[in-house]
């Protein structure tokens, strides 16, 4: 009797699809446009985005105009007459450039502000890539178990027909029915969590937790690995994130010279004076019209140099954050480079494995045939494949996952 070979469930390629090996790819490439498309958490961070870059506007601005009515209770006489009411206008004008500087500081925060845009799509593609894994790994499992669970029944039968012509005992039997109880407890554990798996990717792609996920069937690990450059690493968002927030700084400090400098003011007062009724002459009742310039100058400016020294700390505490991270980053890397090619070393030594275990089940059966055959050695042996095929199985799921991370950190 030769038995199917269960491992070719697991046999086609299935590559990472951001590393684009496969066309067996697309699927999830598909479902990963629809959680980008559909993400709340993105959308979040576009509407912060799109405030904080509204905030150029506002900030591109003139300080407001100040208007002032006066009316003098207690008239005032001057030669021309009393004096009625006044009123003033008066506009402050920041130093040249000051405004622009607050424009470039907002536009820098704004630019930090949308590498969370960019660092939020990269987590979800790999979050949606490792449920996806997750699911085609439990999928392959389930099935493994079910041709597993046939061939014990195979077994059970050949135990029943040993049992009549007093070959085996009726023991052997109920074994094989244990052993298939067990697998079939197994199998339903997997679709329960196989269930919980599935509502995880759908809530990622914001949709009804119960929707089917169209899967492909098989995984296996590509005959060749993708090159990796570590170089690419310094470029990763989550980097260049702390190289915009320097920026803000740097725009900050500009900006807080700028605010140290003095501010010019221009305004107008006027003063409605009545006529005198006694008197008659060229300027009687003549109202008083009086431009104005102001400075305003920062004397007391511990305040900027305060905020020049904050500035310093914090572009020194900026680059420490990053040296922090990239070195975690690095050690991240390194881990899922090591990860991945353990995965792939698993992968192999179990195909080995799975290939001496078959060749022992072909001697067990080829003993039955000669009516000497041990059925707790076929207990034994098929215990072995199934551990073996799992392990297999497993050892796929850890490379895509492994991609993924590295993917999520070079790419």
């Amino acid at each position: 009797m030769k038995r199917k070979t269960v491992t070719n469930k697991v046999t086609l390629v299935l590559a990472f699809t951001l590393l684009g090996v496969s066309l067996y790819a697309q699927q999830l490439e598909v479902i990963i446009d629809e959680a980008l498309l559909n993400s709340p958490e993105i959308q979040k961070y576009e509407l912060q985005y799109k405030i904080a870059s509204e905030k150029v506007n506002a900030v591109n601005t003139l300080p407001n105009t100040e208007f002032g009515l006066g009316y003098f209770v207690s008239e005032p006489e001057t030669r021309t007459g009393a004096q009625r009411f006044k009123v003033s206008a008066k506009q402050m004008l920041p130093w040249f450039g000051t405004i622009t500087s607050r424009a470039n500081y907002a536009s820098a925060l704004a630019d930090a502000t949308y590498v969370d845009i960019v660092i939020a799509k990269r987590k979800l593609m790999a979050s949606v890539s490792q449920s996806y894994y997750n699911l085609t790994a439990n999928q392959a499992k389930q099935a493994v178990l079910t041709e597993n669970i046939k061939l014990l029944q195979t077994y059970e039968t050949l135990a029943l027909t040993s049992v009549e012509v007093g070959k085996a005992s009726a023991v052997d039997v109920l074994r094989l029915q244990m052993r298939q109880n067990e697998l079939q407890q197994l199998k339903a554990v997997l679709a329960y969590q196989f269930s919980a798996e599935q509502a995880n990717l759908n809530n990622l792609l914001n949709r009804d937790s119960t929707i089917s996920v169209k899967l492909s069937e098989e995984l296996t690990i590509p005959s060749a690995a993708s090159e990796i450059d570590p170089e690419n690493l310094s470029l990763h968002p989550e980097l260049l994130k702390y190289d915009k927030l320097y920026q803000s700084v740097e725009q900050s400090e500009v900006l807080n010279q700028k605010e140290r400098s003095p501010m010019i003011g221009f305004g107008l007062d006027y003063i409605n004076v009545e006529p005198r009724p006694d008197m008659n002459f060229s300027e009687n009742g003549k109202d008083i019209l009086m431009p104005m310039v102001s400075v305003s100058i920062p004397i007391f400016n511990k305040k900027y140099t305060s905020q020049s020294r904050q500035n310093e700390l914090e572009q020194r505490e900026i680059s420490m954050q990053k040296q922090d991270r990239l070195n975690a980053l690095d050690t991240r890397l390194q881990q899922a480079i090591a990860e991945r090619e353990s995965a792939r070393i698993s992968f192999d030594i179990q195909n080995k494995n799975l290939k001496q275990a078959r060749d022992a089940e072909e001697i067990l059966i080829k003993n039955y045939e000669t009516g000497t055959i041990d059925f707790n050695d076929v207990l034994d042996i098929q215990e072995l494949q199934l551990k073996f095929q799992m392990n297999q199985i497993e050892a796929v799921k850890t490379y895509y996952i492994q991609s993924t991370i590295i993917n999520y950190l070079i790419q």
